[in-house]
Order: C-alpha cells, then sequence, then structure tokens
C-alpha cells in the first residue's frame, strides 16, 4: 500500500539494510511473563485437583489408572508449541486462515524488515488472517502471528509494521505461550465454577429457596474456605484483577519492544488514529456507572492515551 503524499500519519518505512544478525534466542521470559505465569498458580492448582477427582473416576471406568490420565492432562499443554495442533486451534477456534497471494505480498516484506531490525529468524513463526472489520492483530501459542483482514488492507505501511512488530515483542517477551498455556491449565477450574453457578441458578428458578438464603449460604461457604485455607484462597480472588494488571503491563512491553525497533513514529501514528478510541468503552462507563472502577480493573488492554503516554516517555528516557 502507498501511503498518501504528504500525510505525517503514513511516513514511509525504511529497510533495513546489510547483513541480517539472527540471534540465537527467538523468545525467552520477562518480567510481565513470570508474573503472570505466578499469578495463575493458585487456579492451575485448583484445577489440578479437578483434574485428579475427573481422573479417579475414569479410572474406574477404563483401564488406564487415575495419575495416567492426570498426566495425559499435564503434558498436554504441550500441543500449544507444536505446529499442527497450532493450525487447528487457529482455523476451527479462532476463525483464521493463512494469507491469501495478495495479503502474503502485503505482508512478507513487512515482515522481513520487521524480523530483520529484531535480529529474529522469520521464519520460526507463522502469519494468519482474520476475517475482521476491525483493526486488530494477536500473538498466539508458540509460532502464531495474526492481524485482521482490515488491518492489511488498509494501514499504510509503517502502521502495520509497527502492528507485527508489537505482535512480535509479546512472543520475544513470552507473553504469547505463557497466555494459552495458563489459559488451558485453568480451564477446568473455570469449567467447575460456571457449573456451580449454573446449578446455583436452577435450583434458585426450580425452588423456594430465596436470593437472601442463598447469598447468606454463598457467604458462610466463604469464610468457611478463607478460615481452612489460612485466607490463602483469597489469591483466587484477587487473581483476575493482578492478572489483568501484568496483561496490560505487557502490552506497554510490546509498544516498548516496537519502538526499540524504530517503529515510534508510526505506532504513535497508529495509537493517535486508526486506534484512538480504544477503550472509549470504559471511559464512558466510568462517567454512567458505578461499575466503571470494576471494568477499568478487568480490562485486557491500557486505552490509547496510556499507550501514548508510556511510548512517550520510554522514547524520553531513550533519548
Amino acid at each position: 500500500m502507498t501511503a498518501p503524499d504528504g500525510d505525517p500519519d503514513s511516513a514511509p518505512l525504511g529497510r533495513h539494510e546489510g547483513r541480517v544478525h539472527i540471534s540465537a534466542r527467538h523468545r525467552g521470559i520477562d518480567a510481565a511473563t513470570a508474573v503472570h505465569l505466578a499469578l495463575h498458580i493458585p487456579n492451575a492448582l485448583f484445577s489440578l485437583l479437578i483434574v485428579i477427582a475427573v481422573s479417579l473416576l475414569l479410572g474406574q471406568l477404563t483401564a488406564l489408572s487415575p495419575w495416567a490420565w492426570t498426566g495425559l492432562w499435564s503434558l498436554s499443554g504441550s500441543l500449544a508449541f507444536w505446529r499442527p495442533a497450532e493450525n487447528v486451534i487457529a482455523r476451527l477456534f479462532m476463525g483464521m486462515h493463512h494469507p491469501t497471494e495478495r495479503e502474503l505480498a502485503r505482508l512478507t516484506p513487512l515482515w522481513h524488515e520487521v524480523t530483520a531490525r529484531a535480529g529474529v529468524d522469520a521464519s520460526v513463526y507463522t502469519l494468519w488472517v482474520e476475517e475482521s472489520s476491525d483493526i486488530n492483530a494477536a500473538a498466539t501459542g508458540g509460532h502464531m502471528v495474526s492481524v485482521t483482514t482490515h488491518a492489511v488492507e488498509q494501514l499504510p505501511d509503517g502502521q502495520l509494521a509497527a502492528v507485527l512488530a508489537h505482535e512480535l515483542g509479546h512472543h520475544v517477551g513470552g507473553h504469547a505461550w505463557s497466555a494459552l498455556l495458563a489459559y488451558w491449565y485453568s480451564l477446568p477450574g473455570r469449567l467447575t465454577w460456571r457449573l456451580l453457578h449454573t446449578v446455583v441458578v436452577r435450583a434458585r428458578e426450580r425452588s423456594r429457596i430465596t436470593a437472601e438464603v442463598i447469598v447468606l449460604a454463598l457467604i458462610a461457604g466463604a469464610v468457611f474456605a478463607v478460615v481452612i485455607t489460612n485466607g490463602l484462597i483469597l489469591l483466587l480472588v484477587a487473581a483476575p484483577f493482578l492478572i489483568r494488571a501484568v496483561g496490560r503491563h505487557a502490552e506497554l512491553r510490546a509498544d516498548r519492544y516496537a519502538s526499540g525497533l524504530g517503529l515510534t513514529t508510526h505506532l504513535t501514528a497508529l495509537l493517535s488514529g486508526p486506534l484512538a478510541t480504544e477503550g472509549t468503552d470504559i471511559e464512558d462507563a466510568r462517567t454512567t456507572g458505578p461499575w466503571a472502577v470494576l471494568a477499568r480493573l478487568l480490562a485486557s488492554h491500557p486505552d490509547s492515551r496510556a499507550r501514548l503516554y508510556a511510548l512517550r516517555r520510554h522514547s524520553e528516557r531513550q533519548h
């Protein structure tokens, strides 16, 4: 895509000159990833208890021992790094497809430019496209980088490169694989909570139990759980807020990564232009209802103003 002449938001993307030095390491674990994994330990342990309980039942019904079922579940997370499994996840669960020839012609030069600046082997990761009218992108699993069709078709080269660099930052920092593993290993616990919620709602609908009785029973159960666990169960309550806070910090780290690849101008143009309204639904909620603080604490991304401010501060420190 050719940028409109004289448009400051569509500054041309410079090209990497000279040799490309590929780093021996393509991904690691930064502070955001380490804290994110640590915060998911209570959820993972709760899920493990659920899996052991189910495995005991399956052990009675099948030839496999309960520990074999538990072991299979424990090892199942490694499938997140197996490319055939990623292909299934991308196509069936995320609605993605491999880029068409036209999309590939647009994405490949920009992806090679970004990875050359980063010293990363471009072939380590696989590009995907999601059919969507939104400007969005995602880094998933061990190797997937996806962008929406609207981003591919509408963004100038520099801004699209900034999007790709941001997602590469998630991979290099370990945010992508840790998020997928955390989701997978906390899934049994989440499904159990949903099942309990459904049971309580159905019981309420089919009986004369009042809402007050249910609330009192839940409070009594919560107090009992706090006492017998010496307060450790409170980590399950605080964890969602802390996890989202770490997630927002990871977004700012990915922005800094893209900035470090020389894409500050393009990322700034993106955040002040096409993504300028990101997070405005939370801003509206803050002025209209008491749930705004909760919505802000549970937001997965910082709003565009926060990202621009952090990016500007980062650039000032670099100079």
